[in-house]
């Protein structure tokens, strides 16, 4: 049994953080599917301005679309859309055998954006349309402004990967956008058959209060959210409002673990898969990540339904300086500005490859 089956076997989704030509075309993420059970992909600006800066592969393509009079911006979604029309058909199998629970792909709005609601909304049902695959998530930013776009893009039929969030108050809001959209579909007559993950960033917790704690709490924050989110999502499952729409056919929202690759060179390398295994998630991991499991990963025991160890370790936290909400909202910040500077970065190298 592939060490990956342990965290299938416990109910939870492993996707893999990473998309480039070069998978594709030498079939790696093809054998991520068959040998380590990967359900699924995502992206980000970070991934793709790697992916294309770092290889030749899409050279002529953006040469070509250049002549064409394609804008810098045009070519990358171009780009990227070929890429994950790819990437959906190899886990179209996947999305066809869960009944469009699982096999999907995120492909992300500009993060210029992330303070726009009516551009994002634009966006994500133009991208959508584009890319013309049932199994490809637009990502779009939990921030003030993507909470209306979310439930807009869900009413509009669009699936949705919400992105940036940091708390469970993050979470909270996503799902609720997420809950609204469906009830307008509800309300108009529409099938709720429009499926969405709530992508809660974990290892950036740890890496920004590792100054602040005492070595013994290092990496317990982080995993200490997880768990919180994962209590938090239990409770709505169980509510009336999410009953009543899954009794009227929807599917609900999955809690994801992203960034989940270890940061700290001193903590084991498969840290955040091992605690955070929880039924009826998904984990996406970046391909150090994944290969690190599938080596040597061990699931002690599947994460409970407990709130109390969070609890203790966030107490511990704040007893040593950390302000955990100043700080979610601090971090969601740093991360969209972090992903404008990957996007803006992107742009660049496409421009450069396009030069004459």
């Amino acid at each position: 049994m592939a060490r990956t089956e342990q965290l299938t076997k416990a109910g939870q989704s492993i996707w893999l953080d990473n998309i480039t030509r070069d998978l594709l075309d030498d079939g790696s993420i093809e054998r991520c599917i068959t040998d380590l059970a990967v359900t699924g992909l995502t992206s980000n600006p970070s991934i793709f301005d790697k992916a294309i800066a770092g290889s030749a592969s899409y050279d002529a393509e953006v040469r070509r679309l250049a002549k064409e009079g394609h804008s810098v911006e045009e070519t990358f979604f171009a780009l990227a859309i070929d890429d994950l029309r790819r990437a959906a058909d190899l886990f179209r199998p996947v999305f066809d055998a869960t009944g469009g629970v699982d096999g999907y792909v995120s492909l992300e709005v500009s993060p210029t954006l992330a303070d726009d609601t009516e551009g994002t909304i634009a966006a994500a049902v133009s991208l959508h349309e584009e890319a013309a695959r049932p199994n490809l998530f637009i990502k779009i930013p939990g921030t003030p402004a993507g909470l209306p776009a979310i439930e807009e893009a869900i009413f509009r039929g669009v699936p949705v990967n919400v992105t940036l969030l940091f708390s469970v108050a993050d979470y909270l809001a996503a799902a609720d956008a997420y809950l609204r959209g469906l009830e307008r579909r509800r309300d108009a007559g529409l099938d709720l058959e429009v499926a969405s993950v709530a992508s809660l960033f974990i290892s950036r917790w740890d890496a920004a209060v590792a100054s602040t704690l005492p070595t013994e709490l290092h990496n317990t924050v982080g995993i200490a959210i997880g768990q919180q989110a994962y209590v938090a999502s239990l409770e709505l499952l169980a509510s009336t409002r999410v009953r009543e729409l899954e009794a009227a056919g929807a599917h609900m929202q999955r809690l994801l673990f992203a960034s989940t690759g270890t940061k700290d060179p001193a903590a084991p390398d498969t840290l955040y898969v091992g605690a955070l295994c929880a039924p009826g998630t998904v984990n996406t991991m970046p391909d150090a990540t994944l290969e690190a499991w599938a080596d040597h990963g061990e699931l002690s025991a599947p994460l409970a339904a407990d709130p109390a160890p969070a609890a203790a370790a966030l107490a511990e936290a704040a007893a040593a300086g950390v302000d955990v909400d100043a700080l979610a909202l601090r971090l969601q910040d740093e991360g969209k500005d972090a992903f404008v500077r990957s996007w803006e970065s992107l742009l660049a190298s496409i421009a450069s490859k396009a030069a004459p």
